[in-house]
């Protein structure tokens, strides 16, 4: 569709005004933006893995922050994992309803281990946490092991 002309000198000139504008961003946009843009869903957006807090030094402010932020992307994606393994179980649960104790005992135990993996990681730090306490817990972790044996298979014997 054309487009009407210029009923007066006023509207040419806004109109002449809006294309000496208009037109180069337009022009930009068109032939340099999106051929070059790549295009995926937002929602597969996919993020760089950034150095830990271990690999941080003590007066690098953003890398902490980058490390913080990693750390609550991880324990978002391992909380919903889990979830989902959850609800597998609850689901074949339901659906298998007299023998489930056999049949859906994989499951079962493929949602006890990751469970087990997530308290171990981010279990105990309370709701104020970030990634310096799920270090040092891991830290703390790491150092009983070598003194005392793996938690909870008892005391190592002193030899």
């Amino acid at each position: 569709m054309a487009e009407a002309e210029p009923r007066n000198v006023v509207e040419k000139f806004f109109t002449s005004v809006a294309n000496v504008l208009v037109t180069p961003t337009v022009w930009v946009r068109e032939k340099i933006v999106e051929p070059n843009q790549q295009s995926y869903p937002w929602y597969h957006q996919k993020f760089r893995r950034v150095p830990t807090i271990d690999e941080c030094y003590t007066d690098d402010v953003v890398c902490q922050f980058e490390a913080e932020a990693q750390y609550k992307r991880d324990r978002l994606v391992d909380s919903n994992i889990l979830s989902i393994l959850r609800a597998r179980f609850e689901d074949c649960t339901l659906y298998e309803a007299p023998d489930h104790l056999e049949k859906c005992k994989p499951l079962w135990e493929q949602y006890e281990d990751a469970s087990t993996n997530w308290f171990i990681k981010y279990g105990d730090l309370g709701g104020y946490h970030n990634v310096k306490s799920a270090y040092m817990k891991q830290k703390h972790r790491m150092i009983w092991e070598r003194r005392h044996g793996p938690v909870g298979s008892g005391k190592k014997d002193t030899e």
